[in-house]
């Protein structure tokens, strides 16, 4: 007798037993699709619709506004730093010039200004000797800690700690040179200025400076003039620098106010005690 037949001759077991079981306790029939809910659908899609639409667009809005804040109160007291070492040889030759050499200055005092789609933007300072850099700065400062340090070891006291001291008292002028100018800018009517651009216009006093303490290892009697010299010029620089700004950007800066030429005279003066306090040497 063949075992083996073929699955059409199997006998299939009738439909009702399925039944008869799944009515029995404690089997259960497998679970059936039910029909969608129109309602759970509709309000479903709505819900999703709002947070997407609704919450996703007043988050943007949210952080554009929040972005925007940010960017035109960074960009208004800070500027891009690659912005101030955009130079070359011919602009720093003319701006020792400026600097050194104020009075001899023929052209006009003002930044050159061009448009961008964002609005108006300071041409950079190899295309504008008015525009100020932190390379001279920091270049005038270095050379300032390594003449300081050439002339305590010429004295025969030469330390780390004595370099330490003067290093410190270099930064600490600086930084007062920058509050003096925040402060006298404030004083004459609120004109605003980047941050880094006040840093930059203090620390073009380290190029006199740098000049004097070279003069006093040459000639320590040439050091009372040159450091003289360069007091005044450097005055007459920050004046005509911060009337400049003034005039931009201080809508109620008047031009014939006694009260201001007094507090640009007094800022002028001001250069005087901070550049003998810096030229004088730690040893």
């Amino acid at each position: 007798m063949a075992w083996n037949q073929h699955p059409a001759n199997i006998p299939q077991a009738p439909k009702v037993m399925y039944e008869e079981l799944g009515a029995q306790p404690g089997m259960q029939r497998p679970p059936s699709n039910t029909a969608p809910n129109p309602f759970n659908d509709a309000f479903y899609g709505a819900g999703s619709g709002f947070i997407r639409g609704g919450l996703g667009a007043y988050g943007e809005r949210i952080l554009g506004t929040g972005t925007e804040y940010v960017q035109s109160n960074v960009s208004k007291y800070f500027s891009d730093p690659q912005y101030y070492f955009q130079v070359n040889n011919q602009y720093v030759k003319n701006k020792l010039k400026v600097i050194l050499f104020p009075f001899l200055h023929r052209g006009h005092w003002t930044r050159i200004a061009e448009q961008i789609p964002g609005g108006l933007t300071h041409k950079p300072p190899i295309y504008d000797i008015n525009a100020p850099d932190l390379y001279i700065p920091f270049m005038a400062f270095g050379t300032y800690i390594v003449l300081c340090g050439l002339t305590i070891g010429l004295l025969g006291k030469f330390s780390p700690e004595a370099m330490s001291i003067q290093f410190s008292k270099g930064l600490l002028g600086w930084l007062a040179q920058l509050f003096l100018l925040r402060l006298s800018l404030y004083a004459l009517g609120g004109g605003e200025a980047p941050i880094l651009d006040l840093v930059a216009y203090g620390g073009y006093a380290f190029v006199g400076i740098a000049l004097s303490v070279l003069a006093r290892i040459l000639w320590s009697y040439s050091y009372y003039v040159v450091i003289l010299w360069t007091c005044l010029c450097m005055g007459i620089f920050l004046v005509k620098t911060m009337k400049r700004i003034l005039f931009a950007e201080a809508r109620s800066y008047d031009r014939d106010s006694s009260r201001h030429h007094y507090l640009l005279l007094f800022m002028a003066v001001a250069q005087f005690p901070l550049f003998l306090w810096l030229g004088y040497i730690i040893a």
